[in-house]
């Protein structure tokens, strides 16, 4: 299916790792170019150069995203090298775990800056451009918003933030056509996920425990998967969804 993505210039926040990579080497596939954007050097060098050896077009810039100054930097460094922007995925962020009994309103609040704040501001510095292209923005969400997990009240916090902003710039955005969805994850086998279930005493029985509950294969879902259905979410194909929060979870949160 030609998602008519082709030359198509889309921001990836964290783009180097985990679903982010995904995101970035789909992406590519399309015919889009990803502009990776995060703070990882080494590792978005090595995903900017692999797409290149295959074929692909990619940009980059290194920000730290809880720096507003270096998020809109980001942004303008997006539009001087490719002279405009078609999408938006707001993906980078961290399972922090600051809890409520055994936290801090620092630690709280960082957590929303690492999480959620970013979201805001990288849609509002590439808003002019996306005004332009009628682009699409699609929020990296997770189930957490919905069922809890216990112990991490900063980062679940920030998820049910982007899943209202999700749907109060479908609202706001109506019209400029721009359109605005989440894609909502939960047990997805990232990096981070991995070095989460190694912190458990038996890694290997704790994850068939969450696989086993898991309906649809018992099986985690793939970063790919993840990518898929938010690539779909840019393109034109997707051209009547706005205010989704969709969830690619194998059907666990449900």
């Amino acid at each position: 299916m030609d998602l008519n993505l082709k030359d198509k210039v889309i921001i990836v926040t964290g783009g180097s790792k985990g679903i982010g990579l995904a995101l970035s080497q789909v992406l590519s596939k399309e015919g889009a170019i990803p502009f990776i954007i995060g703070r990882d050097k080494p590792s978005i060098i090595a995903v900017a150069e692999e797409i290149e050896k295959n074929g692909g077009q990619v940009g980059f810039a290194f920000a730290e995203l809880t720096d507003p100054e270096q998020c809109k930097a980001a942004v303008g460094q997006v539009v001087s090298t490719f002279g405009r922007i078609d999408g938006l995925v707001n993906n980078a962020g961290v399972n922090d775990g600051v809890g409520l009994e055994n936290g801090n309103y620092k630690d709280f609040m960082a957590s929303l800056h690492k999480n959620l704040v970013h979201y805001y501001l990288m849609a509002q510095h590439a808003l002019p451009e996306l005004k332009k292209s009628k682009g699409g923005i699609v929020n990296i969400g997770s189930k957490t918003s919905f069922t809890g997990q216990g112990g991490t009240s900063g980062y679940a916090a920030s998820n049910g933030g982007r899943n209202a902003l999700t749907r109060e710039w479908a609202v706001e955005l109506l019209p400029y056509g721009i359109r605005v969805n989440a894609v909502i994850v939960a047990e997805c086998y990232t990096p981070l996920y991995e070095k989460w279930i190694s912190t458990f005493s038996e890694p290997e029985k704790k994850l068939k425990g969450i696989t086993d509950k898991i309906p649809l294969g018992n099986r985690m879902t793939t970063t790919t998967e993840i990518a898929n259905t938010a690539v779909f979410l840019l393109s034109e194909l997707s051209s009547h969804t706005t205010g989704q929060l969709i969830f690619v979870d194998g059907g666990y949160t449900h």
